[in-house]
């Protein structure tokens, strides 16, 4: 598997710490159109993905 940046993305870790600084709500729109996140979420197992997208309130893929 491939090693992704996302995963210790430090914008998204402010996103988790804190999702209504100006950091991590930049992250969170900026993955809307991120070929990295898209590369990275696709990586993922159904499942995972699924965990994702209620975290992260993300419907894009």
């Amino acid at each position: 598997m491939k090693n992704y940046k996302c995963v210790s993305c430090p914008m998204r870790a402010k996103y988790d710490s804190d999702n209504k600084s100006f950091i991590g709500r930049f992250w969170r729109w900026h993955i809307n159109f991120c070929p990295g996140w898209k590369a990275y979420f696709n990586s993922l197992t159904p499942e995972e993905q699924e965990k994702l997208r209620i975290k992260y309130n993300f419907t894009k893929y």
